[in-house]
């Protein structure tokens, strides 16, 4: 097949609407642009290849797999007429912080697809309940009962590396700033819990916190001066969602396991955390009151409610997805935990990736039915926000193996054992050779104004760097940020 090449992938401004994209056809991405915006929508991802010893392969993202994201669509068009409106039916602090988001001459400028995600809570909770829109927050009831015990969850989908976190922060001084100039609206809080897969993404979210000098409030100009003092009301903790786990309390220590087995053996474990001592730890720090709170997870995708699957995984799949389901019943469970002793006004999930994967129950690649707004990685790479992904396509050595076709069966002898688990860390500067020149060649065809060359392979037989993303994991993809682990 004839390559398709393209010279700039980016059309959009990053500051802006969308109003352009690339379109696909039968074979893939194409060349050809559309004077539209793209719609919401993902790819039905391609059944995999259970033959054994068989690499899975490579599907082409094309035309006739994409499936639009009706409700996603249906919620931005409402959106967007209410921003061309100027914003009407909301407070006026939630109209300051409109203004300042939006203002054009400002110099730390915030980007379109965070306003939109911003833009979208927003009109959930302030505009939709006074207008016809009402039909919106029934649908999420439903879902949200169907999917989630009717815990309130609003999932916002951001490509990664298009500032998920400065959507918290906008969203947390929203809620703030509105709860103290209304202390007794009950659409608003000041008490937040964030949570989070691990300790390193954790760490990173320090720039929520309004009292860490580098908060995202100032750096990001995200507060107009006039209403910045408001935010020092904010109650905030920032954990992961192994807190939830029930730990062992003082009467436990020194006990024999045989000792704590024949005493729990008819009832509750008197050597562990209650689910009341399990909430009462988490929100510690977040003092009393019978406030409600407002979660946000991060990397929301592992939260979920999984149910009996009926497909039959074997081997690592199986292994994977019982590992998988179990830290999503600790997350969730976690949160209706705290719901009931304290109560839940809203969850709030980021994700680039929120969809159900195989093993979870639900068929795989399906979008969390609660999703509300999408930026996909498409959209960010044509708008000139994130890196463009590398693929394979090219090898110049001259032999009948495909260069880093398989690297980890390559590279992974010499590797330390033992993985996160057993805390062994790989020493940058004793890595396998193969490892080390896998990564320069990487690195090295990411060189900045190298020109956006796709092409649609026959085969495998190809490898060098490729950039648009034509093609994704069978484990399923939407039109952008689903398909990221896949294609980078």
């Amino acid at each position: 097949m004839a390559d398709t090449v393209i010279d700039d992938p980016i059309l959009n401004r990053p500051y802006d609407q969308p109003t352009r994209h690339f379109e696909f056809d039968t074979d893939g991405i194409t060349d050809r642009i559309s004077e539209s915006r793209r719609p919401s929508s993902y790819f039905v991802p391609v059944p995999r290849s259970r033959k054994a010893g068989r690499q899975l392969e490579l599907a082409e993202l094309t035309a006739d797999q994409i499936q639009l994201n009706l409700l996603v669509n249906r919620i931005r068009e409402h959106v967007t007429l209410w921003r061309r409106a100027g914003h009407p039916n909301v407070t006026p602090t939630t109209r300051r912080l409109l203004e300042h988001w939006s203002d054009p001459e400002r110099d730390n400028r915030v980007l379109f697809c965070q306003r939109e995600a911003a833009e979208t809570a927003i009109y959930l909770a302030e505009v939709a309940p006074r207008t016809t829109d009402v039909w919106i927050r029934n649908e999420l009831a439903a879902a949200n009962a169907e999917y989630n015990d009717g815990l309130n969850r609003v999932a916002l989908k951001m490509a990664t590396g298009s500032g998920k976190t400065v959507v918290m922060a906008m969203l947390i001084a929203w809620q703030v700033l509105n709860k103290s100039a209304a202390p007794q609206d009950k659409r608003y809080s000041k008490r937040f819990l964030i949570v989070t897969p691990g300790l390193t993404i954790r760490d990173r979210l320090r720039v929520l916190l309004p009292s860490d000098p580098d908060n995202y409030y100032r750096l990001r100009d995200l507060v107009p001066p006039e209403l910045s003092g408001g935010l020092g009301q904010a109650q905030l903790v920032i954990t992961n969602f192994h807190t939830f786990l029930p730990r062992e309390v003082g009467a436990g220590r020194g006990v024999s396991r045989l000792t704590k087995d024949v005493l729990s053996a008819s009832r509750p474990s008197p050597f562990t955390e209650t689910e009341g001592q399990i909430v009462a730890r988490v929100m510690r720090d977040l003092g009393g009151g019978s406030q409600e709170l407002v979660i946000f997870n991060d990397e929301a995708h592992h939260c979920y409610r999984g149910r009996t699957d009926e497909e039959k995984l074997t081997g690592a799949d199986r292994t994977e997805a019982k590992e998988r389901n179990e830290q999503a019943r600790v997350w969730l469970t976690g949160l209706q935990a705290i719901r009931r002793a304290v109560g839940i006004k809203t969850v709030y999930d980021l994700s680039a990736t929120p969809f159900f994967l195989s093993g979870s129950g639900y068929p795989e690649g399906t979008l969390f039915p609660w999703v509300v707004s999408d930026f996909s990685l498409i959209d960010a790479i044509e708008s000139g926000i994130v890196k463009i992904p590398r693929l394979p396509v090219d090898d110049n050595q001259v032999s009948r193996t495909v260069t880093y076709l398989d690297l980890w069966a390559q590279v992974r002898d010499e590797l330390p054992k033992g993985g996160r688990r057993g805390q062994v860390m790989l020493d940058p500067t004793q890595m396998p050779d193969t490892l080390e020149t896998a990564l320069r060649a990487l690195y090295g065809a990411s060189r900045p104004g190298s020109p956006a060359r796709t092409r649609r392979p026959v085969g495998h037989r190809r490898c060098s760097s490729w950039s648009a993303p034509t093609r994704a994991s069978q484990s399923g993809s939407s039109t952008g940020s689903a398909g990221t682990s896949a294609m980078t």
